[in-house]
């Protein structure tokens, strides 16, 4: 089943109960437009790769691992290999202690059970006895869940934004800092000033980890081999990529794509 029709304020069709639950399949390269839920959202990764993008940035989702969408957060997705995703949407008022903004969380074998039964179920409504237990387990799970992968913040500052779009159109690092720096009305002094004080870190390593970012989509979902994959992102060979997301992710190439599929 694919669905496309993600735009504006969504709500999944669903009878009326506290958690809701809805399940996607999409192909490689489909893209979600921008949307919002009045009701918080974890979203689960069966298979493949989902880059979820909200304003405040970025998060890679691979396959077992789970993204946390707070109620009224715009965000869009972007599918890398073929994606399977189950979707849980719970009513604000439930959801007390539950965290406040974007995350990606590992989900454990516990979680990921729990929201295959609510998928079942469909719609879980407390007044049922056995429901309200699954409520109550699944929402106790989900706030002791500690944030995983990579996030990649965006910067409210409108120049260093405007040179964090033009490396995410082109990741590889074709020019130097001060070009780009020209190109968004700031001296790369002045850039790099802004960019520690809204991101922590310095453009350059913002860069690397755009492009850590954007080589684990292409892992999954592209069927280029690391070497190609170095190039596409702006490394040399493929050996310093393994290196980068080994230090970055905590996993090696072939961890990554073991996990992926």
């Amino acid at each position: 089943m694919s669905r496309t029709r993600h735009t504006g304020v969504w709500s999944p069709a669903q009878p009326r109960g506290c958690v809701r639950s809805l399940s996607y399949d999409y192909p490689n390269g489909h893209e979600v437009p921008p949307h919002v839920h009045h009701q918080h959202q974890l979203v689960y990764a069966v298979q493949g790769v989902m880059t979820v993008s909200a304003d405040r940035g970025s998060w890679i989702v691979p396959a077992h691992r789970g993204v946390w969408v707070p109620a009224h957060v715009e965000h869009a997705i972007r599918m890398s290999g073929a994606v399977s995703m189950r979707t849980l949407y719970l009513e604000p008022r439930i959801a007390r202690g539950l965290p406040s903004g974007c995350r990606v969380v590992d989900v454990p074998p516990l979680l990921r059970e729990l929201i295959l039964r609510a998928v079942v179920y469909g719609s879980l409504d407390r007044r049922v006895p056995a429901q309200r237990h699954l409520v109550d387990l699944l929402l106790d799970e989900i706030r002791t869940l500690p944030a995983r992968a990579l996030h990649v913040p965006r910067p409210a500052d409108p120049r260093a934004r405007r040179l964090i779009e033009h490396v995410e159109r082109d990741p590889a690092p074709r020019h130097p800092l001060d070009r780009l720096a020209r190109s968004t009305g700031a001296s790369p002094r002045t850039l790099q000033r802004r960019c520690e004080a809204v991101l922590g870190k310095s453009p350059l390593s913002y860069f690397q980890d755009l492009r850590v970012e954007r080589a684990q989509s292409l892992l999954h979902g592209s069927g280029l081999d690391v070497e190609a994959i170095a190039a596409e992102v702006g490394y040399v060979d493929g050996a310093t990529l393994r290196t980068l997301l080994r230090e970055r992710l905590g996993r090696g190439v072939r961890e990554l794509r073991a996990n992926l599929r």
